[in-house]
């Protein structure tokens, strides 16, 4: 076998790329409230639309828990947080 040859990808893998995905998703998060927080400072409206992807961002956190362990109130968690993202992404639209 070929020293660059990987071998066969296995739970190891699983992890890594999870937290891997994990640390990104983090990473962006920090960024979006970065930005949020000097789109208010400099008066800019454009920190509507990046509250409403921070929201659609934790619903769909929410539905996937909710996936996973089939618990309703990640379910409901989820419909309350996608909600309040759709609205503020429908102001943000409209005042925009």
């Amino acid at each position: 076998m070929s020293k660059h040859m990987r071998p066969v990808y296995n739970e190891r893998d699983d992890e890594i790329d999870a937290h891997s995905k994990s640390r990104a998703w983090d990473f962006v998060v920090v960024c979006i409230e970065v930005f949020t927080i000097l789109c208010v400072v400099k008066g800019n409206t454009a920190w509507i639309g990046c509250l409403a992807l921070l929201f659609a961002g934790m619903a769909a956190n929410m539905m996937y828990r909710f996936d996973e362990y089939e618990e309703r109130a990640y379910f409901h968690g989820g419909l309350i947080l996608g909600a309040i993202g759709l609205a503020l992404l429908i102001w943000f639209g409209v005042r925009g």
